[in-house]
């Protein structure tokens, strides 16, 4: 039967033929163990300032698209000034754009709520309720 490797070490002396076994101290059950990782207060707290997102669960692909459905890439290119959206517009290239440019995505994520809002005032004054 083959020894531990992580328990025991065999030295092979290079002038002889012996083998010297040395065992390593095994860890003791008296021994604490060390102490598990837990999460940082900032990854707790994120779970629950998400509750009040109105975006929480909506992908980037899901927001653009809504927004050229509603708009068009005409109208979309007027309200937000940004090349994507203007000079040969499409969604794949929407999202490589505003994935790795935070202030352009802060502004169609604007947008997207300020659509949101408005859409549902027109919905409301269209029951007959004041809003």
């Amino acid at each position: 039967m083959l020894p531990d490797k992580n328990n025991v070490k065999d030295l092979i002396s290079p002038t002889s033929e012996s083998v010297q076994v040395v065992v390593q101290h095994a860890p003791s059950l008296d021994e604490p163990e060390p102490e598990k990782q837990t999460k940082s207060k900032s990854q707790a707290s994120t779970i629950v300032k998400q509750t009040n997102n109105p975006l929480h669960g909506l992908t980037l692909e899901k927001i653009v698209t809504d927004l050229v459905n509603y708009y068009g890439w005409q109208e979309l290119g007027q309200l937000i000034r940004i090349k994507c959206f203007i000079d040969n517009p499409s969604i794949n290239s929407s999202l490589k754009f505003l994935r790795k440019t935070p202030w352009a995505r802060e502004k169609v994520e604007s947008l997207y709520l300020y659509t949101l809002r408005e859409h549902n005032r027109l919905q409301m004054r269209a029951r007959g309720v004041r809003v």
